[in-house]
């Protein structure tokens, strides 16, 4: 397994770029399953999640084209022909979006073998929610052997009101209805800008939908769709991981190809504890750092609130803010894993429940850390970039899902990263 080896104490400083969003290209490479024509996809990030999607539509007969120098963050699907409508185990047990290929192959093929979906253990993620909604459309749904068999003549309009607020769900529940017979009303809905982007593409693929980026979204069906050429929003969580980066190591970064308005909640957390956050344009900002930060509360709350997967970051800062700061964590019932490892580096930190309360600041110092998932791992580099001497960060292949050459991203604008490797392949822990 990979490692970092991280060496402290050095302020970041220059023009970083954002890479576009894993969480919008993982539905939006999903949603070619609806066309038999083309679909392009550009700015497509290079990370873990996004081969295994690309190796997910492959083996269900998709023909894929990866575009190479200039064009790398391009990727052509056709799925034409769909030889073979399974999610094997094998190849989607590290990622979560499994569940996004249910919706759009049971439109389009009237059948469905998904294995239940891995990834992160940073608590449920009931698929319960998906089953619902399309059992609701008329799909006839089972689950056996660790797979959903799902079959339908053709999925019909209806009435879905969504007990959760779900991100996936609302993006599976909605390439389901573009081609179902009649209207699909879906209420409750997650409102992520990653589901505004799903949506984009497929009205952009001939879809009729209303209302995506607000809570009820209204889709009239129609008969097919076609292809299209789609450019993925900039990732905002790792704008906001970068963010971080810059204030707590007292730098002085430009943050560039972002969505600035994607990132409000963000920002206000920042400045509450004493970042200068300075918003240039609608794709970028400056972020500097101070020796006065103080200590701040929040509490994750579905999109447009602070963002469950900058809750881990957020904590980092907080162990160099004077005071205490309560982090409350709304999202997931399992995601203080990084608590641990943090305290070994010399935060002061406790666990109340779903509260995280941090008093700072701490004098953080090197040691042997390990990565439990994807978000816990950027917290522990934004961790050893403030730490005293040099931290070993193992099992960074959780971090390789979704952040794309970070360690390059981060030596460019000053930090002493490095990857090391060994003879294990990540893929097989």
């Amino acid at each position: 397994m990979d490692r970092f080896v991280i060496r402290g104490g050095n302020p970041l400083v220059g023009t970083v770029t954002v890479s576009g969003s894993k969480n919008s290209a993982l539905p939006c490479m999903a949603a070619a399953i609806l066309t038999e024509d083309e679909i392009v996809l550009e700015n497509i990030p290079q990370v873990r999640d996004i081969d295994t999607e690309r190796k997910l539509l492959a083996s269900m007969g998709a023909v894929l084209h990866i575009g190479e120098g200039s064009n790398s963050g391009q990727t052509t699907i056709s799925c034409r022909n769909l030889s073979d409508p399974i999610a094997r185990y094998e190849i989607v047990k590290t990622m979560r979006a499994s569940s996004l290929v249910l919706g759009p192959l049971i439109a389009r093929t009237g059948m469905a073998r998904v294995a239940m979906p891995g990834g992160c253990a940073i608590g449920a993620r009931p698929i319960d929610l998906h089953i619902k909604g399309l059992e609701k459309m008329g799909a006839e749904i089972a689950q056996e052997h660790g797979y959903l068999e799902a079959r339908a003549s053709r999925l019909h309009g209806a009435n879905i009101v969504f007990e959760k607020i779900t991100v996936t769900g609302t993006e599976d529940l909605l390439m389901a209805a573009v081609l179902a017979e009649g209207e699909t009303v879906m209420e409750n809905c997650a409102r992520e800008p990653e589901v505004t982007d799903l949506a984009a593409l497929l009205t952009a693929m001939g879809a009729k939908i209303e209302g995506a980026g607000r809570s009820t979204i209204r889709v009239q069906g129609v008969e097919r769709l076609g292809g299209a050429r789609y450019r993925i929003n900039p990732d905002r969580i790792e704008a906001g991981t970068l963010m971080i980066a810059g204030a707590i190591t007292q730098g002085d970064l430009i943050i560039s190809n972002c969505a600035t308005a994607h990132l409000h909640a963000i920002v206000y957390a920042m400045r509450r504890v004493g970042a200068i956050v300075d918003v240039l344009g609608p794709d970028s900002m400056r972020v500097r750092g101070t020796d006065r930060f103080r200590g701040a509360d929040v509490s994750t709350e579905e999109y447009p609130g602070f963002p469950t997967d900058m809750q881990a970051q957020y904590m980092a800062l907080t162990t160099q803010a004077k005071g205490i700061s309560r982090i409350t964590e709304n999202i997931f019932e399992n995601r203080f894993m990084h608590v641990q490892e943090l305290v070994r580096m010399g935060a002061n930190i406790r666990v109340e429940g779903k509260t995280a309360i941090v008093q700072g600041p701490a004098r953080l110092s090197s040691a042997a850390v390990m990565c439990s998932d994807l978000r816990a791992s950027a917290s522990l580099v934004l961790a050893a970039l403030v730490a005293d001497g040099e931290t070993v960060i193992d099992r960074v292949y959780h971090m390789d899902r979704g952040y794309e050459h970070i360690e390059q991203k981060l030596s460019s604008v000053g930090a002493q990263i490095q990857r090391m490797g060994n003879l294990f392949d990540p893929g097989e822990a």
